[in-house]
């Protein structure tokens, strides 16, 4: 079921890791309607994937970073 503000915080989330705006929206909006997979149109699944994956990466650098510079502070 779709909710405002399940797509506000994905769209938030999305674009807090480094997802360009516009796409950002695109795959919020799809990830809160809550369809199923197979209700989904090609260009939704590859344009979630690819922003998922891309926030994903992004994610993971700023953990990297952050755990870095928690360690450069106790030196």
């Amino acid at each position: 079921m779709y909710s405002k503000e399940k797509e506000d915080f994905f769209h938030t989330e999305l674009v807090k890791y480094g997802v360009d705006y516009q796409r950002a929206a695109q795959v919020a909006h799809i990830l809160a309607s809550g369809k199923p997979d197979e209700l989904l149109s090609e260009k939704e699944i590859q344009i979630a994937e690819e922003v998922c994956r891309e926030w994903l990466r992004q994610y993971k650098r700023y953990k990297h970073l952050i755990s870095n510079l928690k360690g450069y502070k106790r030196l």
